[in-house]
This record gives structure tokens, sequence and C-alpha cells, in this order.
């Protein structure tokens, strides 16, 4: 490629999310959440810094009968509620602004986000359709 050229990188930059578009999108996953996937989190949180979004759930662990053993260093109560406080990193929305987002879901086993598409192909899209993709992991 010549020199000179600018290529789009949906995966860098961005733009500082204004505090009303804040609240905007907040409210909007909020929303998906609370009326498509109810019952498969306890909470969710949507954190801003800079030019993306974070978002995490929490959810009920699932009783174990054999766990914790008699010599765990924790007590069954402790254990549950370490894991009720431990969260599933759902996502990592980068802002371009006009409603235009980036996505990078969470990969445990490298422990960082990467950079993804949206379900319909697209490298940028709606925070909604973000959540509703990753979602898929409070099942």
């Amino acid at each position: 490629m010549p020199r000179g050229y600018w290529v789009y990188d949906p995966n860098s930059g961005g733009q500082k999310i204004p505090p009303a578009v804040q609240k905007d999108v907040e409210k909007r996953i909020r929303t998906v959440a609370e009326s498509e996937y109810t019952g498969r989190y306890t909470r969710l949180e949507i954190r801003f810094k800079s030019q993306f979004c974070y978002i995490d759930a929490y959810t009920e662990p699932a009783p174990m009968t054999y766990w914790p053993p008699p010599d765990y260093p924790e007590t069954s109560e402790e254990f549950y509620e370490r894991l009720r406080n431990t969260p599933i990193h759902l996502c990592r929305l980068r802002y371009f602004g006009d409603d235009k987002w980036g996505f990078a879901f969470y990969t445990y086993s490298h422990e960082k986000y990467e950079f993804s598409v949206f379900p319909n192909g697209e490298f940028t899209g709606k925070p909604e359709d973000a959540f509703r993709a990753e979602a898929m992991y409070l099942e």
C-alpha cells in the first residue's frame, strides 16, 4: 500500500464518552438486560473509562454437593460469597461517536479483551447488540 493513506482500524482510537452518552448507553443496556435476560444474572456492572465501556455480570453460583472439601482454607459460606462477588467480564465497547461502537469480548484463556465483529458481520454497531452477543455466557 502506498504511503500516506489513512486506514480505518476499529480496534484502536475512539473518543472520550460524554456523560450524556454514558447515561443513555447504561439505560439502553439495562433495558435489554431486564427485558431479555431477567434471572440469568444477579447484577450488572457497567463502567466507563475514557473511550471504553465495560460490561460485567454477577451470577448466583450453583450449589455443589461435595465442595469445598473439609480441609479447604475457607468455609462454604465464604466460598460462595467469593463466587457471588467475582464478575463475569462480558465485553468492552469502544466509542467512535454517533452511536458507533467497536466490540471486544473477554477471553479467560488470555485474560484480555479480544477484538470481535458484531453478529451482523459489521465492525461497529450498537451497545445492545454487543451485550446480546455476550449474554450467551449468562446461560
